[in-house]
């Protein structure tokens, strides 16, 4: 039973720094240009810690006040 298979039913095959990965039928592997177009699109972060927003409209210590003066 060591037949070999026709070629429309092979698993294509890449080599990968980890090993020889086999390419399941129908997906297509990730590409660089993949990986950046994901960055891309992902939403913005900040570079360094944000302060609060504790002042103003979103004061939420404020809301607790129980006299104005």
């Amino acid at each position: 039973m060591n037949a070999a298979l026709p070629s429309k039913d092979r698993l294509v095959s890449e080599q990968t720094p980890i090993g020889q990965q086999t390419l399941v039928y129908g997906v297509a592997p990730i590409t660089p240009r993949d990986r950046l177009a994901m960055r891309a699109n992902a939403p913005l972060e900040p570079r360094k810690a944000q302060r609060p927003a504790d002042h103003g409209l979103f004061d939420t210590n404020a809301r607790n006040q129980i006299e104005m003066f």
